[in-house]
């Protein structure tokens, strides 16, 4: 049984060899490759084709490209920061392919900052033992990276671009082979309204989910669209319950909802203090690297002392630094903190964890196949066992970069041997799948609610009890509205709650079978990290009736 949205039929078709859906580093990296082997690519992005999640990454881009450093003490970092659930394999490949990975970026145009040897500079994050984080414009990496591939995509008359266009749903051919998608054009460009693509093969880069928490460091745009997707259309996801809380986002007071001002781990890899409301240093004996510990340590450290002292927040002291290192090594977070009327230079910044970084998705293998033939994902939607219960800072950039040219590489030894074919779309299987009833805008902020409440960084059985009822109550109101004639009118608003409503019941329908505390999964009820029983992916499908059915599976 495959589900879809409500929607109107589509009112407009085109077609292509490849559909990329998502601009950030690991769709247009997908796209600018698969050019290469003279396929024909369309990007379909939200909004505009820079407004993604990786203009927004502060800290830089993870690789050994320092002297003394290696791929194997990467991996090393990166299987300790994953809390035993990183699948080897895909680490390895992650770490090995890395350093020539960036380089290839830099041949793009990405400029990352240098000493006056002309060799890259780099840094130290949490996790790392080593200065292997690349960074450019200070704390601007993302915004360089997301430059350098629009202006690449742009000058390629190969690729098409579809702006302001949220995905809808997989179309698929009677084998179930993904043969395009549906989608909606904002009333922006040539095209408008709900349409068709077909593709011989669809990627899916669409970010993360971090909207479905009222307090994130993510873009608007960070619906959770392509893994719901992903489950209506019959993939598996796995380990949606590891979501990364960032220990030091600004704290903007307790009402503060939506995108919140990131505060990058780079300041504390720069040497800046995590300090209480006395100005004790809390970090220091808990963890080898104190405030470099992962980030799963540094955020329950944060929240635990927050607990002791009845605090809402803790502060970031980088008041050592001095005015001119803020100044050109920070000046994005400079800019942000005295916005808000906070001048590091002269004061402690106050900082909250608040969620950052889906370390599950899409379950994909080593080239980056789903479940579902002819359907990939790469990037924060997928989930390719690099990152297990917590990812290592600075890998997410790198992750989209190495699994998005394994993707291009898949595809264009498929078109080479002539199995990239074209498909004809299941007219009759896509009318035949369930409708999904719509919820109404104003259900966001409940489900936000509700997420906050019950599954946010500290979990119990009781909290996510009651965010598991309060999302029955939203869908039964949705199904009831539907019986009595009344739906939710189909449109953006209400897409992206459904969404949102979908990935919020998967996940906490995984953080509650997950009866153990491991990495940035932490449950109050099961303190301890359970090797012997949960040393394993948690996987998740949608079934009939719209039930979600859990299937454990070993680490690769």
């Amino acid at each position: 049984m495959s589900y879809r949205l409500t929607a109107p039929a589509p009112g407009w078709t085109t077609t292509t060899d490849v559909v990329v859906v998502g601009s950030g580093v690991a769709g247009l990296t997908v796209a600018l490759n698969v050019r290469q082997a003279g396929l024909r690519a369309t990007v379909v992005t939200k909004a505009m084709l820079d407004d993604g999640s990786t203009r927004w990454a502060q800290g830089g881009i993870a690789a050994a490209l320092g002297e003394g450093d290696t791929p194997e003490q990467h991996l090393d970092d990166t299987l300790v920061a994953g809390a035993g659930l990183c699948d080897e394999d895909a680490v390895r490949a992650l770490v090995t392919e890395g350093p020539d990975a960036v380089r290839r970026l830099i041949a793009v145009g990405a400029a990352f900052d240098r000493d006056e040897d002309g060799e890259i500079l780099l840094t130290r994050e949490g996790g790392h033992h080593r200065r292997r984080i690349a960074h450019a414009g200070g704390d601007a990496t993302g915004a360089e990276i997301s430059r350098a591939l629009v202006a690449a995509v742009r000058s390629d008359p190969g690729v098409e671009l579809i702006e302001h266009a949220l995905v809808l749903d997989l179309l698929t051919d009677a084998d179930g082979h993904a043969a395009g998608l549906t989608l909606h054009v904002m009333g922006e460009g040539q095209r408008d309204g709900v349409g068709a693509i077909r593709a011989r093969a669809v990627v899916l880069a669409t970010g993360g989910m971090g909207q479905v928490f009222s307090a994130t460091t993510n873009p608007a745009v960070s619906t959770g669209d392509g893994v719901a997707l992903a489950l209506r259309a019959g993939a598996e996801v796995t380990d949606l319950e590891f979501v990364q809380f960032h220990p030091t986002v600004l704290w903007l007071g307790p009402e503060a909802e939506g995108q919140q001002p990131l505060v990058s781990e780079a300041v504390r890899g720069e040497g800046a203090y995590l300090v209480d409301g006395d100005g004790v240093r809390f970090m220091v004996g808990q963890h080898e690297l104190n405030e470099l510990a992962p980030r799963d340590i540094v955020a329950k450290a944060i929240t635990r002392r927050m607990q002791e002292q009845g605090a809402e927040h803790m502060y970031l002291d980088g008041r050592h630094f001095g005015a001119a290192m803020w100044e050109t090594r920070f000046p994005t977070i400079l800019a942000s903190c005295r916005a808000h009327g906070i001048d590091p230079v002269t004061r402690p910044i106050p900082v909250a964890p608040a969620a950052h970084y889906a370390s599950g998705g899409i379950r994909t293998d080593l080239h980056g196949r789903t479940t579902v033939p002819g359907l990939y994902a790469c990037g924060e939607v997928a989930c390719t066992g690099v990152h297990g219960a917590n990812r290592l800072a600075s890998n997410s950039l790198l992750e989209g970069l190495v699994f998005a040219e394994r993707i291009a590489a898949d595809l264009t030894a498929r078109h080479a041997t002539g199995e990239l074919t074209e498909r004809a779309v299941d007219v009759a299987g896509a009318r035949a799948a369930q409708p999904v009833p719509l919820l109404a805008p104003e259900a966001r902020a409940e489900i936000q609610r509700l997420m906050t409440r019950g599954a946010g960084v500290i979990r119990s059985a009781a909290s996510m009890a009651a965010a598991e009822a309060g999302l029955a109550h939203l869908a039964e109101h949705a199904r009831a509205d539907l019986a009595d004639e009344k739906p939710a009118d189909p449109r953006v608003e209400t897409w992206e709650a459904t969404n949102l409503h979908l990935v919020a019941s998967a996940l906490v329908a995984a953080a509650a079978l997950r009866e153990e505390t491991r990495g940035c999964h932490w449950r109050e009820d099961f303190p301890d990290r359970d090797d012997a029983t949960w040393r394993r992916h948690l996987g998740l499908a949608l079934q009939e009736r719209g039930e979600l059915r859990a299937q454990p599976s070993p680490v690769r």
